[in-house]
């Protein structure tokens, strides 16, 4: 998997997945590129009309907590989103991030080194983020994991891996 550069969006503690993906638009918002252009919609209105491709979330602790719908990390995979660094995150947002295709890399001092606007490399192969600050090592991912991420996510890996397609 090549590594993953792009400006980084900052964000605090307890980002839940109804300010990811408003809850408002549950039951009405379904499509995927539709999610995406509400994308954080309540906490940034900036973000939807300006992510990049590859743009990185930096955030703080707990990050995806919440309820346990898969929108909050459709929505950012579907926004163009290359990674969330967090100093920590929901378990239930974790699984439904792998499941989408989004790595995500835990480093409570790689967010603390970054700012909004910086540019950031995450190599989810060598466990690295290289910022201005700095490099900082995380576990690197585990090979079936960024089979996951390199096939766009669980479906496609698994249809993949089944043949089917």
């Amino acid at each position: 998997m090549e590594p993953i550069t792009g400006k980084v969006w900052k964000y605090g503690d307890d980002v839940n997945t109804d300010v990811i993906f408003p809850g408002k638009y549950t039951y009405t918002v379904t499509e995927p590129a539709e999610m995406a252009k509400v994308a954080l919609e309540d906490l940034d209105p900036d973000f939807a009309p300006n992510v990049q491709k590859n743009d990185v979330i930096v955030a703080g602790a707990n990050f995806g907590c919440g309820s346990s719908r898969e929108q909050g990390a459709t929505c950012l995979v579907h926004a163009g989103v290359g990674a969330v660094i967090a100093a920590s995150f929901s378990r239930l947002f974790f699984r439904n991030a792998i499941n989408a295709g989004l790595p995500l890399v835990q480093s409570v001092e790689a967010v603390a080194a970054l700012e909004k606007g910086d540019e950031v490399t995450v190599d989810v192969e060598a466990g690295t983020v290289t910022t201005q600050a700095g490099t900082f090592a995380f576990p690197p991912l585990p090979e079936a994991v960024i089979g996951i991420f390199e096939d766009g996510g669980l479906i496609p890996h698994t249809r993949k891996a089944l043949g089917i397609d």
